[in-house]
């Protein structure tokens, strides 16, 4: 299956998303930092970033590792926000995430959204 870097400082929602993921058959890498994150993405398919957390920005984040080449090019983003923040939404679009889902969503469906993202199989 897949490996996955999760971006996520918040530990109950991330372990929510990581044990969602393991279950379904993936390798689950998880991040607390944004540093920690630049080290290790390049070596995972999918990479997925909590963009409601706090001290992060992750659209500035994704930007950044795409100009220095910490992320292979076409390797498949996931963020996740809040979905009373429209902007934040809007900021990640614009950073060129390949997709971005409010956290109920994650919550709900994240397995078959990266899934999706990979074109796998259902």
């Amino acid at each position: 299956m897949a490996r996955v870097a999760l971006l996520s400082p918040d530990l109950l929602f991330g372990s929510k998303v990581q044990g969602a993921l393991e279950i379904a058959g993936h390798t689950v890498a998880r991040f607390a930092t944004g540093e920690r994150l630049r080290v290790a993405a390049q070596f995972h398919d999918v990479v997925i970033f909590d963009l409601t957390a706090e001290g992060i920005d992750g659209s500035d984040l994704l930007h950044s590792m795409r100009e220095l080449g910490q992320l292979e090019e076409g390797t498949p983003t996931l963020g996740y926000y809040s979905h009373v923040d429209a902007e934040m939404r809007g900021r990640a679009l614009e950073a060129g995430f390949t997709r971005v889902v409010p956290r109920s969503r994650m919550a709900r469906e994240g397995v078959a959204l990266v899934e999706g993202l990979l074109g796998l199989p259902d």
